[in-house]
């Protein structure tokens, strides 16, 4: 498994509850899935200026699975849809690959 620890910003929590909802069964279809997802309401310290109020971890079953899954057309017609109007700021913690 490859997985990816993302920071975020969300500025509107219902257009991003949309952009989950839409992008999760193309998610599922490639073997991918959430691991966590939490809410933040205080940052103690970061390594970015970003703010942040959510972190969660999505993983893949393979680096190139990721890097397709987030190239594909379906996947980036809903990205511009509603992640664009939802989050203003994005931090890639960590990518790796994941031991179960």
């Amino acid at each position: 498994m490859y997985e990816r620890i993302m920071a975020i910003y969300v500025k509107n929590q219902e257009e991003y509850q949309r952009y989950r909802e839409a992008m999760t069964p193309i998610l599922r279809s490639i073997g991918g899935k959430f691991g966590y997802d939490l809410s933040v309401d205080k940052v103690i310290k970061s390594k970015c200026q970003n703010p942040i109020n959510r972190i969660f971890t999505i993983e893949f079953p393979s680096k190139a699975v990721m890097q397709t899954f987030f190239n594909r057309e379906d996947y980036c017609a809903i990205r511009d849809e509603h992640l664009a109007h939802s989050v203003s700021h994005f931090t890639v913690i960590s990518m790796h690959e994941k031991t179960e």
